[in-house]
């Protein structure tokens, strides 16, 4: 079981969590180490904070692509 960030709300850490499921099925490179299910090492890279959810709105927040669908 993974546990969530104090600071995250559930609704959140399930959207992005499902969003970095989506991305590590399609390819990208996980972010952890260990041989675990896609969603649960989606769920431990957010609860990490390694992933976080980034407003497209803010032009300071440079992003790198990880996967050649990522715009």
């Amino acid at each position: 079981m993974v546990i969530r960030p104090v600071e995250m709300n559930a609704y959140e850490f399930i959207v992005v969590s499902a969003l970095r499921t989506q991305q590590l099925i399609s390819g990208c490179v996980p972010r952890v180490d260990g041989d675990h299910a896609k969603t649960t090492t989606a769920q431990m890279e957010v609860a990490q904070g390694r992933i976080a959810r980034v407003n497209p709105d803010d032009a300071t927040i440079v992003t790198q692509r990880q996967c050649t669908w990522q715009r």
